[in-house]
């Protein structure tokens, strides 16, 4: 089913980031929303998903990342929580920090870094496609 109100769509490119069976998460305000999401962001024009990654962490986060495996691509069509004329494609990879010391949060938006179990019970992300991507996690690394 074509949806006729369309005009737009975000390709978002994240990083399930993995230490001790725990995942990362960010605290970040968007649009006037407080979220708990995965590291990440939106592919710029020209650029490919990788680099994009590459880009998201050096930007974000003053991180390098390594050793990055697909994880999940959405499937079904979702619009935007925050545009309802934009059509969201989603891409989640696994990756490994190549230092962690040097992490430092460089976006204003992103408030604090969360290391989130995998083994809770509890699906914390509000976004319903990080939810997929939090259980696919799940049940890789039981």
């Amino acid at each position: 089913m074509i949806h006729p109100n369309i005009n737009r769509i975000n390709i978002r490119v994240y990083a399930c980031i993995l230490r001790n069976r725990h995942v990362m998460a960010l605290h970040e305000e968007y649009a006037g929303e407080q979220l708990l999401k995965l590291p990440g962001g939106g592919l710029e024009y020209g650029e490919g998903v990788l680099d994009c990654l590459h880009r998201e962490f050096e930007e974000e986060l003053n991180a390098k990342i390594h050793n990055i495996s697909h994880l999940y691509t959405q499937e079904e069509f979702v619009v935007s929580r925050f545009k309802d004329h934009e059509q969201l494609l989603t891409i989640y990879y696994t990756a490994e920090l190549q230092d962690e010391h040097e992490l430092l949060i460089l976006d204003p938006c992103i408030e604090s870094i969360e290391w989130i179990d995998l083994q809770t019970t509890e699906n914390p992300f509000p976004l319903p496609v990080d939810q997929i991507a939090f259980q696919k996690l799940k049940e890789k690394y039981r």
